[in-house]
């Protein structure tokens, strides 16, 4: 090598190491804005199925039969997938490319989506909404990681996680009321139909103006622990789901609880153990990201499993049409929007711990206020406690998850994001399970609805106490 001329032994010497990226420019103005259209319009798509599926239910039942169950496995087979594999996705978006893997996965949903509205039965329809929620674990992380490298400043950033976050909000709010208009006018199988215009446009935002983001070719994909994960989730939904329909001391019940358990420390002790873990166990390590995540849990069991039995108490209970239910879910899906769009502004004030404790006492508040709610109940008389606690969960995910993302290096946005978006829909998957479990036999549906109403209330303030403790010893530390 001492033969060689100066330069080429440099080069030599280094021949093992990656080459360091090439600096990127900042993104322009408009450019930024519209990946953040892009990337707003990719988490929409998959809030809107939410919301849609959920006015859908009575529908779809009465199409391709079923009882509480099976509607429970068409709205959890979505999650399951979605919280199995979001870790995954956002490690692949790291390795790969966000912006490679986000377009993928907005091409597969949209796939998806018109696989679901020609289903000619329910297990076909169930296949198919895995497939959705594999494709929705893939946009949501990725997504936050596009909009993180567009966003580099904090300020900014924040401000456009709230644009992202209403983005959804606008689906959400849209769902009841535009899919109770499909069902009236076209049918069910319209509801997955509308997600092939809004599947093309953010494909051609993306691959117009958002950049890639840097490749970590280091990051690999942990496969047992992808195994372990999807098997522990799925046999603690499948137990809690089943335990409605057959009782908690069924054989399969029981033993769907225990492979759970087994599966669960599998997949702990599999992450400890890991050259490259999906879930990376350092990262609880960091105070506010553990807080962080408990909450996102904590809540998403408690608002989105009451979506699931409110659904099914204005049209199973109360006899409401699905355009009825459609109408009924906008004021408090509505209230959403607006309070995501002033939450920043509200944690520049006061602070994202104490902004996001706020929401989760909001609708905990909610949750209590409803607890005299029975089969003959006015609309009008619980409206406001619906908005209650569809505010709540407003005013706190915008600082969750920026706060979240600001307390990792930004290499690990996409992993972060991914974990957070995690146990957020593990928390959706428990409480669908849960609360359709505690309301499946319709003599004991208003009681069950009771338990869900006072379950979700005690969710909420373990959320508030977690955030704010959380906050609190971080504080001391840094002191």
């Amino acid at each position: 090598m001492q033969d060689l001329p100066l330069k080429t032994r440099q080069y030599a010497q280094y021949a093992d190491v990656p080459p360091r990226p090439a600096e990127k420019p900042v993104p322009s103005r408009l450019a930024a804005s519209l990946t953040l259209a892009a990337m707003s319009l990719g988490y929409g798509v998959v809030q809107l199925d939410v919301t849609i599926v959920n006015t859908a239910l009575h529908a779809i039942g009465g199409a391709l039969g079923g009882g509480v169950s099976e509607l429970q496995w068409v709205v959890s087979a979505y999650t399951i997938a979605f919280a199995a594999f979001i870790l995954t996705a956002g490690a692949l978006g790291d390795r790969i490319g966000a912006k490679r893997v986000f377009m993928t996965g907005f091409a597969l949903f949209t796939a998806a989506s018109l696989a679901c509205a020609l289903a000619p039965d329910a297990p076909l329809l169930i296949a198919a909404r895995c497939i959705q929620g594999l494709a929705a674990a893939i946009l949501v992380p990725n997504s936050l990681a596009l909009l993180s490298h567009a966003y580099p400043d904090e300020r900014s950033r924040g401000r456009a996680v709230a644009v992202w976050a209403a983005g959804a909000s606008v689906a959400l709010t849209a769902g009841p009321f535009l899919g109770g208009a499909l069902i009236a006018l076209t049918g069910w199988r319209a509801i997955f139909l509308v997600n092939l215009p809004i599947g093309l446009a953010g494909l051609w935002l993306t691959f117009r103006y958002a950049d890639e983001t840097t490749r970590s070719l280091s990051r690999e994909v942990d496969l047992p622990g992808q195994i372990a994960a999807i098997a522990a989730l799925g046999s603690l939904a499948g137990a809690l789901i089943e335990g409605g329909a057959r009782g908690w001391q069924d054989p399969f019940v029981v033993a769907g609880f225990a492979a759970s358990t087994v599966l669960s420390a599998l997949f702990v002790w599999r992450e400890a153990h890991a050259p490259q873990p999906m879930l990376p166990l350092s990262l609880f390590g960091q105070r506010m990201f553990t807080a962080t995540s408990l909450t996102g849990l904590l809540v998403n069991v408690a608002l989105y499993g009451l979506i699931f039995v409110l659904s099914l108490y204005f049209q199973e209970i109360n006899g409401l049409s699905a355009f009825q239910t459609g109408l009924a879910f906008v004021p408090m899906m509505g209230a959403v929007l607006p309070v995501n769009l002033i939450a920043p502004h509200i944690s520049e004030r006061i602070g994202a711990p104490a902004t996001i404790g706020s929401g989760a006492l909001l609708s905990a508040a909610g949750c209590l206020a409803l607890l005299g709610l029975g089969p003959d109940a006015a609309y009008w008389a619980i409206c406001a406690q619906l908005i209650a606690m569809s505010s709540g969960l407003g005013l706190l995910v915008p600082p969750l998850t920026s706060t979240l993302l600001g307390s990792v290096e930004k290499s690990r946005s996409g992993i972060a994001a991914g974990v957070l978006n995690a146990t957020r829909q593990t928390g959706s998957v428990l409480g669908v399970a849960l609360f359709g479990s505690l309301v499946g036999r319709s003599t004991a549906f208003i009681a069950g609805l009771h338990a869900s109403l006072l379950i979700s209330a005690g969710l909420l303030l373990a959320a508030a106490a977690a955030i704010m403790l959380g906050a609190l010893r971080r504080d001391r530390a840094m002191a």
